[in-house]
């Protein structure tokens, strides 16, 4: 492995002197283990600890397939979905590889007792297998992480309908956060040049699960002018859809739950910010109960930050906690787009203000190759900027998933893996230098 990491922080390296390199038989990845399905039953999901269960361990390199290639991964970044394995929710990821292990002899090679999870990377390309003809070894990478085979004719309008679409490094093995990487080779994109590698691994996952949830036809479909709500807007996910809504000329309104990431929203242009925190608000009176004198104080504090108009869009992730004043808020003939429910799956929301007022909610689930390699684009461009707020070590995983369960975190928790230290795979600065400080926006400590 070190004779690897030598050879791409040279920078002189040919993709013959990458292909002729031999490959360790092991490699050290980030993993949860079958046998510790159980060690959290009986909690509360917020008390489960990611650092209890994500171990880093040598597991074997797996054998490469058709149209696969194996990446040394430089860096990796943590998820929501990279929690959802390390407390084994909703179920244990276990269930997803058995799955596709009963697919093909192929899918076989994934289900195993130990799980390297991880959605995201940006590394080199080491080998690839028979039928990739677009990539080669020495190639300086991103990859997304949609797994998709298009056996299927229901994919081929949107890969993401493809009967056996699953998240590589979630419902597959072999992910990113290690030091090298099983991936298809329609998953890679070109590593943005003006950005080191744990900043090109952060944007990933997010940045176009955003794209799609907001921009593309098969979500919101945002346009210029436009009043969007997002929630969490300084965090992994909403940081992107500010970044995309204030990109696209729309009007960003941010919920954030702290001063601090107010200031973050501010910084990155956005004018209408509400602090949920600050301004008290409480849209459950008890467990069971919803409170819909808050959804009215709520709509009421957005119209004073728009002008008097309701939101045309609203970006969902939180789900439980936040839907029933999400469809409230909406304007007549406006849109809910949802992508996740990290608060809880089960949502409740008063359907006489969806059907009355004409109202659509539109579920989203991660981008297709195009949607993921326009939002890429956009970041290679500098027209949407990396949130990296903390990098951890490979060994350290485990506390990097537990600030972002713990929401301890601003924007992305990145993850060195073969990198030895922040700031290398940098080949465009005069890109960089433009960019900067909306680079390193994120990196500002909390006050």
């Amino acid at each position: 492995m070190d004779e690897i990491v030598a050879a791409i922080l040279s920078r002189e390296a040919t993709s013959e002197d990458i292909a002729a390199l031999p490959l360790p038989e092991t490699y050290r990845a980030c993993v949860v283990r079958k046998e510790d399905c159980g060690m959290f039953e009986g909690m509360d999901s917020a008390d489960k600890d990611p650092r209890k269960s994500l171990r880093t361990m040598s597991i074997p390199v797996p054998e490469l397939g058709l149209g696969e290639a194996l990446v040394a991964v430089m860096a990796s970044s943590v998820n929501y979905n990279s929690v959802w394995s390390a407390i084994f929710e909703p179920i244990p990821t276990f269930t997803f590889l058995e799955r596709y292990g009963k697919t093909s002899p192929m899918g076989k090679r994934h289900d195993l007792p130990y799980h390297a999870i991880g959605s995201d990377l940006a590394g080199v390309v080491l080998r690839t297998g028979p039928g990739v003809n677009a990539w080669k070894p020495g190639d300086e990478v991103v990859a997304h992480c949609l797994s998709v085979e298009l056996e299927s004719a229901d994919g081929h309008s949107d890969t993401m309908l493809d009967p056996e679409q699953r998240i590589w490094g979630f419902e597959t093995n072999f992910g990113g956060l290690a030091e090298i990487a099983l991936v298809k080779s329609n998953q890679l994109m070109p590593k943005p040049k003006h950005l080191s590698w744990e900043e090109a691994a952060a944007p990933g996952l997010v940045n176009s699960t955003a794209y799609r949830q907001l921009v593309s036809r098969n979500g919101a479909g945002m346009k210029q002018g436009d009043n969007i709500l997002i929630w969490g807007a300084s965090g992994g996910l909403g940081s992107y859809a500010t970044q995309l809504a204030l990109s696209g000329g729309a009007h960003p309104v941010c919920v954030v739950s702290s001063p601090h990431k107010a200031e973050i929203c501010r910084a990155m242009g956005a004018e209408a910010v509400i602090d949920r925190t600050a301004e008290d608000y409480r849209f459950w009176k008890d467990e069971r109960t919803q409170d819909p004198r808050e959804w009215k104080r709520f709509g009421k504090r957005i119209r004073e930050l728009t002008g008097g108009e309701d939101v045309d869009i609203v970006f969902e992730h939180p789900g439980r906690e936040t839907f029933g004043a999400s469809v409230y808020v909406t304007r007549k003939g406006g849109t809910i787009v949802t992508c996740a429910s990290t608060s809880g799956y089960t949502h409740e929301y008063d359907n006489r203000y969806l059907w009355m007022s004409l109202k659509r909610i539109v579920g989203s689930h991660f981008a297709n190759y195009r949607e993921a390699w326009e939002a890429n684009r956009l970041i290679a461009k500098g027209r949407i900027h990396p949130t990296l707020s903390k990098v951890y070590p490979l060994e350290e995983t485990g506390q990097a998933a537990y600030d972002v369960h713990r929401n301890l975190h601003q924007g992305k928790v990145g993850v060195l893996a073969l990198a030895p230290q922040e700031g290398l795979g940098v080949s465009d600065p005069e890109t960089r230098a433009r960019h900067l400080d909306a680079i390193n926006l994120f990196r500002t400590p909390a006050g």
